[in-house]
């Protein structure tokens, strides 16, 4: 059984993989990386052997298998030395590492495989220098590590390569120093090693962010770890590092490099993975600090509890009680995560994971998978504003027909802008005073969007410019709104009208309880958020993370026969009028 990360009132917030092992294969020699695609895993390291219900199998340096029941497969290029990264992309995965030969034809340092039958691709060069980290995205293949040269060309630690033609990239941002890991997302390419400088800016110690078109320095990412930067990885909530140094560390970073939390541990932090809003670290630790004080060889001086090799942090940084016990001294080396199949793959050099034999791989699952805001069984409400009708009313995707109905007044008008493949509906810009514009879309007659004491999920895509965000106001801009607190109930999500934080709201005529997000959105870029409502706990989520949960009554039951409202609670004064763009609203009940 899966375990859970727990919130107030003892109610499960975001589901954390088992603690038991699944079935995979063994190896006989160290495990380096490891990346999912769909339901395959791809490991690199230095072994020659896979391991399959003791039966062995040859594989040189280089590995995959069904990450479902842990059948290896006849996927098996051979490498004639170590392998330290893999990355996917579409049809092909690429390692890279100290071989000079793959399947005994020249490939130095980074290669090219189709994904289903081990071919080379023709993508060749010749690099001086050693390779450590690999990530795919934008377009490019980024390289890091202590390299000096691709093809005769200068490189100093870093490298792209053409995801379409393999050709050696222009990207070429510099460091003084080896990088350990990078990390990719649409905006920026995380770096972390051990180097003082990138791109010759003092301020980027051991962590930096780049362009992933330029390799220009984000100026405004200057987090300054205080010790070497083993692993990196990104979300839309921020940075997470894994750190070496004196004891190791885990530590977030928002997107504009502030310290959301940092955990301590008794020996270096190697790897870090981020599933369902909880963040794995793994590492040659054997216990984690119950304070962020350690002394001497990294010995936690406030108390400690044990995380043999790998532990498990919540989205508010707390420790959880996942702690499978990995045994060994170099432990892990690298974790992966599955969104798709709710399961993260951890590896390195530990033989046993939970008391049972896991030689080099492990992995464990129990999280449901995620493709979408909404849950898999449907929503009871869903507006991506693609679609009008000749009226003007807004389509519901859901098949409900909970059809929405512009409300104007004061010159408003119904504007959309594109969002993704499709568009997105504008509201009015910020005004002050009576005569102000106002636009609410409306559904009346909506029984069934009421959830009585059922569990409730709702959400959006927001952008919001950036603070102040909007008119005063004790109730901010409204989002979505179904009833009235004195008159059945009312669930709702808002912003405050200043600062841009988003809340959630739910409400009977004897209270009202409101989970606030302390992180604001008012930066004019799109954001995903989410109400949820699960028994005494309601939470808000901003792009996939929980930032705040409240304790309300289970008895507190919504049962209103009032309409359900986008932009506003009405067009008359003191609407609550929200003055962002809003996409891809939806509601679940059950």
């Amino acid at each position: 059984m899966a375990g859970v990360a727990v919130a107030a009132g003892g109610v499960a917030i975001a589901e954390v993989v088992t603690s038991q092992p699944t079935s995979s294969p063994s190896f006989n020699g160290p495990v380096y990386t490891v990346a999912y695609r769909g339901s395959t895993v791809y490991v690199g390291g230095n072994f020659t052997t896979a391991i399959v219900s003791g039966r062995n199998h040859a594989r040189s340096r280089l590995a995959a298998f069904d990450a479902r029941t842990g059948a290896l497969l006849d996927w098996k290029p051979a490498a004639d030395a170590n392998v330290r990264a893999i990355a996917v992309a579409g049809d092909v995965v690429y390692a890279a590492g100290d071989f000079d030969t793959v399947n005994g034809t020249t490939r130095d340092a980074i290669a090219g495989f189709n994904a289903t039958s081990g071919e080379l691709t023709p993508m060749r060069h010749t690099v001086l220098g050693q390779p450590n980290a690999l990530a795919a995205g934008n377009g490019r293949l980024y390289v890091g590590g202590r390299i000096t040269a691709v093809d005769g060309a200068p490189r100093s630690n870093l490298a792209a390569f053409s995801l379409s033609t393999g050709a050696l990239d222009p990207w070429a941002p510099t460091t003084d120093d080896v990088v350990n890991a990078v990390a990719v997302t649409s905006q920026r390419v995380y770096l972390g090693g051990r180097f003082h400088r990138t791109n010759k800016v003092s301020s980027t110690l051991r962590l930096s962010a780049v362009d992933p078109a330029t390799g220009a320095v984000e100026p405004g990412f200057v987090p300054k770890p205080v010790s070497q930067v083993f692993a990196v990885t990104a979300d839309n909530s921020g940075v997470y590092v894994a750190l070496g140094g004196q004891g190791g560390r885990a530590v977030a970073y928002t997107p504009a490099g502030a310290t959301r939390w940092t955990r301590v541990f008794d020996g270096d932090a190697q790897a870090i993975a981020v599933l369902d809003g909880t963040t794995y670290v793994g590492g040659h630790f054997d216990k984690a600090c119950t304070t962020t004080n350690n002394g001497v060889k990294g010995v936690c001086t406030d108390g400690s509890v044990p995380r043999g090799k790998l532990a498990a942090i919540d989205s508010q940084g707390n420790l959880l009680d996942w702690a499978p016990q990995a045994n060994g001294v170099a432990g892990t080396r690298q974790i992966a995560a599955s969104a798709q199949l709710g399961s993260i793959s951890a590896v390195g050099d530990f033989t046993t994971v939970s008391s049972v034999s896991r030689k080099r791989y492990v992995a464990f699952s129990g999280v449901t998978p995620r493709t979408e805001n909404a849950p898999a069984n449907g929503p009871v409400a869903s507006y991506n504003f693609d679609s009008t009708i000749a009226d003007g009313t807004f389509d519901d995707g859901s098949g409900h027909k909970h059809l929405l109905r512009a409300i104007l007044r004061h010159d408003a008008k119904v504007s959309m802008e594109p969002h993704g493949a499709g568009q997105a509906l504008t509201f009015p810009r910020r005004c002050d005073g009576p005569t102000c514009a106002r636009l609410v879309l409306q559904a009346s007659e909506t029984p069934d969007l009421n959830p009585g004491i059922a569990p409730l999920r709702y959400g959006a895509s927001i952008r919001l410019a950036t603070a102040p965000a909007g008119t005063k106001g004790p109730d901010g801009q409204n989002i979505l709104q179904k009833g009235y607190a004195t008159d059945g109930g009312q669930y709702k999500l808002q912003v405050d009208g200043v600062t841009g934080k988003p809340s959630c709201v739910l409400s009977d005529a004897k209270a009202s309880y409101v989970a606030r997000s302390r992180t604001s959105v008012a930066d004019d870029q799109w954001h995903a958020l989410e109400c949820r409502r699960t028994g005494p706990t309601l939470a808000v989520l901003v792009d996939g993370e929980v930032k705040t949960t409240t304790a309300i009554p289970e008895t507190l039951a919504i049962e209103s026969d009032q309409p359900f409202s986008l932009g506003g609670k009405g067009v008359g004064p003191n609407n609550d009028q929200y003055h962002g763009a809003l996409d891809d609203v939806w509601i679940h009940i059950g």
